[in-house]
C-alpha cells in the first residue's frame, strides 16, 4: 500500500493546531496575567522551606551516571513485557532470541559492576 503525500494533511493540521493552541494559550496568558512584582514574590520558594546558599553547587558526576544506568537497563526490561506475553506464540526461536538478550544485558551489567560504576565511596 503506497502512501501519498496527501495521506498525512490530517496528521499535519492536528500538528498545527495543537502548537498553535499552545503558542497562542501562552501569549495571552502573558499578556492578560497580573504582573505584581515584589522582594517577596520574586524569592525562590521550596515547599516552605527558606532558601539557603547556592543552587549551582556541583553534584557528583556518579549521581548523573547511575540515573542513566537506571534508565537504560529499565528500558531494556520493558522489551522483556512483550515477550513474555507472546511467548508461546515465538516458540523457541522466542525463547533463544531472550537468552541471547539477556546474556547481553548481564554483560552490560556485569561490566559496569567490574568498572565501579555504582560505588558511591571510592
Amino acid at each position: 500500500m503506497n502512501y501519498l503525500p496527501s495521506d498525512y494533511l490530517p496528521i499535519l493540521i492536528q500538528l498545527g493546531l495543537a502548537l498553535a493552541f499552545i503558542v497562542g494559550t501562552m501569549l495571552v496568558t502573558h499578556a492578560i496575567g497580573p504582573k505584581r512584582n515584589s522582594k517577596l514574590k520574586d524569592e525562590a520558594f521550596e515547599c516552605g522551606i527558606e532558601s539557603q546558599g547556592d543552587a549551582r553547587t556541583p553534584i557528583s558526576i556518579k549521581y548523573f551516571l547511575v540515573a542513566i544506568l537506571f534508565v537504560l537497563f529499565d528500558v531494556e526490561v520493558i522489551f522483556m513485557y512483550p515477550w513474555a506475553v507472546n511467548f508461546i506464540k515465538l516458540g523457541s526461536d522466542g525463547f533463544v532470541e531472550m537468552i541471547l538478550f539477556m546474556g547481553l544485558l548481564l554483560a552490560g551489567f556485569y561490566y559496569i559492576i567490574r568498572k565501579g560504576v555504582l560505588e558511591w565511596e571510592k
